[in-house]
């Protein structure tokens, strides 16, 4: 039997009845070079987290418009603690970056010992676009 929402085959839906995308899919850093360039860029601290950023220079393939990388030291707690705390990450970095995040800029979010697991989500989502705008020179 075949549910009443379901399409009709042979039509196309048009976008307002199309369902949003589930997430938008980062690019993220994994060469341990990138993470010590943008460790000697620019730094912005925040109560949940600290965020690295740096522009790329043009032959650094922009080809990838936005680059993110996660880490969390052993401060931060046990291997457990520290999934946690870089999972949140992960999620306020794929809620803002799309909108806030610069083309052709690498960004490193830092987990921070008590804060990163503890906050609340949409306080670590505000850290995020406040260090955002601090950083581009849009809010202070």
């Amino acid at each position: 039997m075949t549910p009443p929402e379901a399409r009709v085959a042979g039509t196309t839906p048009d976008a307002a009845s199309a369902p949003p995308a589930a997430s938008v899919r980062l690019h993220t850093l994994t060469e341990r070079a990138d993470f010590l360039r943008a460790a000697r860029a620019r730094r912005q601290a925040m109560p949940g987290l600290v965020l690295q950023a740096r522009k790329r220079s043009p032959d650094e393939g922009v080809q990838v418009p936005i680059r993110v990388g996660f880490t969390c030291s052993k401060k931060v707690g046990n291997a457990v603690a520290r999934n946690r705390a870089k999972r949140r990450l992960r999620a306020v970095a794929r809620a803002v970056l799309p909108d806030s995040g610069k083309t052709g800029w690498d960004y490193v979010l830092i987990g921070r010992a008590g804060a990163t697991a503890a906050r609340p989500y949409m306080k670590l989502e505000g850290d995020l676009r406040t260090a955002l705008n601090k950083l581009h020179g849009e809010g202070g």
